[in-house]
């Protein structure tokens, strides 16, 4: 370790990981599946991938990712369920409710994962421990018996969040200062979080080819060793001293959908694009951004290579007008797809609104008066309109009013989703 002289860093941290979250939950509300092992879909095929797998499931090998045809392989006895979103936002909520009889949540990290800070009266090791337990016990005994979580304690929320993977399912792991950083060495860099492939080819590049060899650097080395000032960040986050959060802002907003294996031609996939830009728009709306620009992605069947194009909009939250671009995007994606070996087949589509900013001091149109056929006023009219078509369905449901057609079987249902890292507000399942 450099010879420099640190700060106290007492423990600070209480991270909460959830263990097979999905899947945990389904054994809770299915109790034919609990000891079994079982992974959580997307869809009922054998071409997606497993979303969660049970711990019994773990034990084969298979793991979120996995395709459900290989996990089947690995597993004769395997059982696959569908995935019910709404469901795991219900008991991340009653998780949350239950945390907050204990402690105050200080962030939620993802559907799953959960940090609280720690308070003076609260951050003696016997009394971290104790509180967790108390927390896990709860969890079990108020949410339910298979909702059971690993908990780490450290001086910040990265090193709480690496001893909460320390031992899995159902751990209690603390790191304390003087444990530190030896304790980190059995690690792979990997494990920390922000080290990808690419990082860890340029680490390499340095000498650094493990957590101990990024440590014995003095902090400005580590950090050209990074590529920049996180790297001297990341050294003293290693140590254990609780650096302040950086800010983070939203970019994007978008959605994805894989399509059924029946449903991965032009029509279906135009149409399955078209919904997930109005959910797109919808959420644009109502967390009071705009955006300039449209991206249209897709992954091909055929060699599951990834596409994508985009088109730049006048600055918009309208969803006509997003409409509008996307309609100018796809014949791109049908030239593209039409070009593979046995024509279109699409197995995943995606939209995303890029390029956004918050709406600030929004002023009324000098057109809303207007005729609606004058073409200086038909954006004022369908921004209305889109905000009129939101109030509808968080009321009566979703689809209750929509922009073209929904049906007609040429099109999978494309519902609300979670993605670890962002959990979905409920009005989400009624778009």
């Amino acid at each position: 370790m450099a010879d420099l002289t640190l700060p106290p860093r007492p423990l600070r941290w209480l991270f909460l990981d959830l263990n097979s979250y999905f899947a945990s939950v389904e054994q809770q509300l299915q109790p034919a599946l609990r000891g079994r092992p079982v992974i959580v879909a997307p869809v009922d095929s054998d071409t997606t991938v497993a979303i969660a797998a049970s711990v019994e499931a773990k034990r084969y090998g298979i793991s979120t990712g996995t395709p459900v045809w290989e996990a089947k392989r690995k597993c004769p006895d395997l059982i696959v369920t569908s995935a019910r979103h709404n469901r795991y936002v219900e008991f991340h909520e009653a998780i949350l409710a239950e945390i907050e009889n204990h402690i105050p949540v200080t962030k939620v990290c993802s559907i799953d994962e959960v940090a609280c800070r720690l308070l003076d009266n609260e951050n003696a090791p016997d009394q971290a421990i104790a509180l967790a337990r108390r927390i896990k016990a709860g969890i079990c005994r108020q949410v339910g018996e298979r909702l059971t979580s690993s908990v780490g304690i450290a001086p910040n929320r990265l090193l709480a969040k690496l001893a909460s993977d320390m031992q899995k399912p159902d751990g209690l792991v603390v790191l304390t200062a003087d444990q530190l950083p030896d304790r980190l060495f059995s690690l792979r860099l990997r494990d920390i979080a922000g080290i990808g492939a690419k990082m860890e080819r340029r680490l390499a590049r340095d000498g650094v080819l493990d957590i101990r060899q990024l440590c014995e650097r003095r902090p400005r080395d580590a950090g050209t060793a990074w590529g920049g000032t996180n790297g001297d960040r990341l050294w003293y986050l290693l140590h254990g001293v609780d650096l302040p959060e950086k800010p983070t802002q939203n970019r994007t907003i978008g959605h994805s959908h894989v399509l059924s294996p029946q449903k991965r031609g032009l029509e279906s996939t135009r149409l399955t694009a078209r919904r997930l830009a109005l959910k797109a728009a919808s959420r644009l709306r109502r967390k009071g951004y705009r955006s300039r620009l449209l991206v249209l992605h897709a992954r091909f069947e055929q060699d599951k290579t990834r596409w994508h194009t985009s088109i730049r909009m006048p600055v918009t939250q309208d969803s006509f007008a997003i409409l509008g671009a996307l309609n100018m995007l796809f014949p791109r994606l049908a030239k593209a797809g039409g070009e593979k070996p046995g024509g279109f087949q699409v197995r995943m589509v995606g939209v995303t609104l890029c390029e956004i900013e918050p709406v600030n001091g929004e002023q009324g149109s000098l057109f809303g008066a207007l005729d609606p056929d004058d073409p200086l006023a038909r954006d004022t009219r369908t921004l209305s309109l889109s905000r009129a078509m939101d109030r509808i369905n968080e009321r009566f449901g979703r689809h209750a009013v929509s922009v073209g057609p929904l049906h007609g079987g040429r099109i999978d249902r494309v519902g609300t989703k979670i993605a670890f890292g962002r959990i979905p507000e409920a009005h989400e399942f009624h778009e």
